[in-house]
């Protein structure tokens, strides 16, 4: 029996979206747990190399509406990308070329915060091919029942009934 369209096009959007995870995965991160003090900062520090997109993952597991301020800042201490996080998990994206990278966390509540942050690589440059893999599968998935419902018909009385 021949497997359809649209079966094809989920087991390639699956295993695309598989294959993206593992090489998310196997990319060089950091994660640290910060207890950081009223008006304080921290910094956390990752060689990043070659040129690509990064990330950092802020967690606040007691989150009281009161958020961080990020910069991220190169090896030159320019900031490539700063940002308030407001929210009780926040994950933001850079550009970054290869160097020493510092994500510095700044509490801007009056209260001590705990943070659980995590930064590093992103294996952007990797994730072409998955991720032509997974819209492959999703055009599949579109087409085949883009030709389902265009042959559907729904049959209609040949008059009114009143």
């Amino acid at each position: 029996m021949r497997p359809s369209l649209f079966k094809i096009g989920i087991g390639l959007t699956v295993l695309g979206m598989i294959w993206l995870s593992v090489v998310f995965y196997q990319g060089d991160k950091i994660s640290e747990k910060f207890s950081i003090k009223s008006s304080d900062s921290e910094e956390i520090e990752m060689y990043l190399e070659g040129n690509d997109i990064g990330y950092y993952k802020i967690f606040m597991p007691e989150f009281a509406g009161i958020g961080v301020f990020v910069q991220i800042l190169d090896e030159n201490r320019n900031v490539i990308s700063d940002g308030i996080v407001e929210t009780k998990m926040s994950v933001g994206y850079f550009d970054f070329e290869g160097g020493m990278h510092v994500a510095k966390i700044s509490n801007l509540s009056n209260d001590q915060m705990n943070l659980e942050v995590e930064f590093g690589d992103t294996n952007g440059k990797e994730m072409v091919l998955p991720g032509i893999v997974t819209l492959a599968g999703g055009l599949m998935i579109v087409i085949s029942s883009f030709i389902k419902l265009r042959d559907y018909r729904i049959e209609q009385p040949d008059e009114n009934i009143s």
